[in-house]
């Protein structure tokens, strides 16, 4: 049976923290790959940038070079509010013999108790928590965490710096910053 990882998220842009936690939980975890979801809408936030199509395209190009990261549309599909237990019962649905593990970062893993039917799917995926300096793992939900190397970089900073014309030189992938460019996305 494969063990995949998912990182969902708005990637509103995906960036190099990103992958790393991707990349460090697939290793910690011996995941044989892992899936990331841009959303169409999240839930619990209301200031996405860019087109989901925009976004979709981003995180292709941020993981291009990563044999074992993919990108799985199912939320993009759907169109409009995406729930974790929607996505994840729809996953099992069509992958029955795969296991699937959800990545979250310690400021959602403090968020949890507020997800959508929250208890239902706990019983139907493995949370994994990556820690991040400002926030805790500390919850009564069963989360395996996995430790990887600090590196503080947001979505939001980055659209603040490009605002600003400042640089984002070495926070994400080139080809994503490329795409950026070329495409005029976050500029005022």
């Amino acid at each position: 049976m494969k063990r995949i990882g998912i990182l969902g998220g708005t990637f509103d842009p995906p960036h190099i923290g990103h992958l790393i936690i991707a990349e460090e939980v697939r290793i910690s975890l011996e995941l044989d790959e892992v899936w990331f979801i841009p959303s169409y809408t999240p839930p619990h936030k209301e200031d996405v940038k860019t087109s989901p199509n925009n976004r979709l395209e981003m995180v292709h190009l941020a993981i291009e070079n990563n044999r074992y990261f993919k990108v799985n549309p199912v939320e993009i599909n759907r169109v409009g509010k995406s729930y974790t237990i929607d996505t994840i019962k729809e996953l099992k649905k069509n992958h029955p013999h795969k296991t699937f593990y959800f990545i979250i970062g310690a400021d959602m893993v403090e968020y949890l108790p507020k997800w959508e039917r929250i208890d239902e799917l706990m019983q139907l995926i493995q949370f994994v928590g990556v820690k991040r300096s400002t926030h805790s793992l500390q919850t009564h939900y069963p989360i395996v965490e996995v430790d990887i190397p600090l590196i503080e970089i947001s979505s939001t900073l980055l659209r603040e710096r490009l605002e600003r014309s400042e640089t984002i030189h070495y926070l994400l992938p080139d080809s994503v910053y490329n795409y950026i460019k070329e495409n005029h996305l976050y500029e005022n």
